[in-house]
C-alpha cells in the first residue's frame, strides 16, 4: 500500500519522464512552436488535444504536467501522427514507454483520471480551485434537478452596528435569491434567519421601518428586484424566522427574485464572551450558482480582530456553533477565501446583483447609519454546496487566549 509520500514520488517521477519524452517528440515537429491551432492542423489532431498537450509540456511542475496531460489513448494517437512526420524510432519508443507507465499508474495506483485530479488538487494550489468548481457544479446540477429549484445568485449581507444601549450590536440581514426558478410544480425553498445565542431575550426581528416581521410590506424590497418579485410566506419557529417561497408558478417564464431586509436591534453582545469568537453565517438551502456573502462591520466593533472564513457540513448535526470544538470535524476543506473589499458603500457593489448600489444606499439611509463608518469583507463562492454553512468569525485577543 502506498503512502501519500510514496505516491507523490511515483506521480512526480511519472510526470518528469512523460514530459521529457514528449518534449523530445515535439522538438522534431516545427509546428509545435507555433501554437495549438498549427500543431493540430499539421498532425490532423483535435485543437483541444493540442492545447492540452502544449499546456502540459510548458509547465515546470511535473505534477501539473500530469494534471494537464491528455489521456494515454490520445497521446498514442499523437505518437502515430508524429511517426508519419519522421520522428526517430528511439524517440517514439521512449515516449511510448512513458505513456504505458502513465496508464499503469492510473489503473493500478489511482483508479481513474477523475481520482487523479482529486489527488493532485491537494498538492497543486493552481489545480485546487478548478477541481472544486467543476465538482461543485456537478452537485449543483444534480441538486437543482432533484429538488426542482435553483437560483443564479444567493445574496447574504449582514451589517453590524453598535446598538443605542451601548452593550449590544444591531444586526441587519439582506437576504436574496436572484433568478429563482421552480423547475417542477410543488418545489419549495426558503430563506432562514436565526440567532444561535439567545442571551435570555426574545428575538424581535423588524423591517427597516421598525415594523414586526409579520408585516411583509416593509420587509420586502421589491423595488430592487430585477425579475418579478417572489411571493412569500413567513413562518416563525423559536429563534428562527423562515421566509418561504409561495405560489405555484414554475418553469423559465416564472423566474422570480426574492429580496428582503430584516433588522434585529441589540441582537448580539458587543463584548464577546471570553474564549468565544463572534461569528455570522449564511446557510445554503437553495442550489445556487454563486453565494455572495458580505459582512459589513462598523469601525467601532471588533477592533483588532481578524476575520476568518470557514465552511461546515450541516447534514448530520445541523447548524454549527463554531466555538464548539467537537464541530471542527464538520469543517469542509475548501479553497474559498475571504476578501477585504474596503470601506464605505462605494466599495461594496457587485455587477452580479442588480441595483446593488441603490439597495445599500436605501438600507443605510433608512437606518440613518453612516456607510463611511463601515468596513467590508466578502466571500464569493461559486456553486456553494447545498447543506453547508458558510461562516465568518472574528478572532479576538480574548478568543485567542482561550485557544
Amino acid at each position: 500500500m502506498q503512502t501519500a509520500k510514496t505516491l507523490r514520488k511515483t506521480l512526480t517521477d511519472t510526470g518528469i519522464e512523460l514530459k521529457s519524452s514528449l518534449m523530445a517528440v515535439l522538438a522534431g515537429i516545427p509546428e509545435g512552436a507555433q501554437g495549438p491551432q498549427r500543431l493540430g492542423t499539421a498532425l490532423g489532431l483535435d485543437k483541444v488535444f493540442a492545447h492540452r498537450l502544449l499546456k502540459a509540456l510548458r509547465d515546470d511542475d511535473p505534477l501539473a504536467a500530469l494534471q494537464h496531460a491528455p489521456g494515454p489513448d490520445p497521446l498514442r494517437r499523437f505518437l502515430r501522427a508524429a511517426k508519419k512526420r519522421g520522428i526517430p524510432t528511439r524517440v517514439l519508443a521512449r515516449a511510448s514507454q512513458a505513456i504505458d507507465t502513465f496508464q499503469a499508474v492510473l489503473r493500478e495506483d489511482i483508479g481513474d483520471r477523475s481520482q487523479l485530479d482529486a489527488i493532485l488538487s491537494a498538492w497543486l494550489p493552481s489545480a485546487r480551485t478548478e477541481f472544486e468548481i467543476r465538482r461543485r457544479q456537478s452537485v449543483f446540477k444534480a441538486r437543482s434537478q432533484l429538488l426542482g429549484i435553483s437560483a443564479e445568485t444567493n445574496l447574504a449581507t449582514v451589517i453590524l452596528h453598535p446598538s443605542t444601549t451601548g452593550e449590544g450590536i444591531d444586526v441587519v440581514w439582506l437576504a436574496g435569491l436572484y433568478s429563482l426558478q421552480r423547475w417542477r410544480p410543488g418545489a419549495r425553498t426558503k430563506l432562514t434567519t436565526r440567532r444561535f445565542v439567545t442571551a435570555g431575550k426574545d428575538r424581535r426581528p423588524t423591517t427597516l421601518e421598525g415594523e414586526r416581521v409579520e408585516c411583509l410590506e416593509g420587509l420586502r424590497l421589491d423595488a430592487f428586484c430585477a425579475a418579478k418579485p417572489a411571493e412569500l410566506e413567513v413562518n416563525r419557529v423559536g429563534e428562527r424566522v423562515q421566509y418561504i417561497l409561495a405560489g405555484d408558478q414554475f418553469g423559465r417564464k416564472a423566474t422570480t427574485d426574492l429580496l428582503l431586509a430584516e433588522v434585529n436591534l441589540d441582537e448580539m453582545p458587543r463584548t464577546p464572551v471570553e474564549g468565544r469568537k463572534p461569528y455570522v453565517f449564511a446557510e445554503i438551502a437553495t442550489p445556487s450558482k454563486m453565494l455572495l456573502f458580505d459582512v459589513l462591520v462598523h469601525e467601532d466593533l471588533y477592533t483588532g480582530a481578524t476575520p476568518e472564513l470557514g465552511t461546515y457540513d450541516t447534514s448530520f448535526d445541523g447548524v454549527v456553533d463554531v466555538n464548539d470544538p467537537s464541530c471542527e470535524i464538520d469543517r469542509v476543506d475548501s479553497s474559498d477565501r475571504l476578501e477585504f473589499i474596503g470601506r464605505g458603500t462605494s466599495s461594496f457593489p457587485v455587477p452580479e446583483v442588480p441595483k446593488h448600489a441603490e439597495l445599500l444606499k436605501h438600507v443605510f439611509s433608512s437606518l440613518t447609519w453612516n456607510p463611511d463608518k463601515f468596513m467590508g469583507w466578502r466571500a464569493r463562492v461559486d456553486y456553494p454546496l447545498y447543506g453547508t454553512q458558510v461562516v465568518v468569525s472574528f478572532v479576538t485577543p480574548s478568543s485567542e487566549k482561550a485557544d
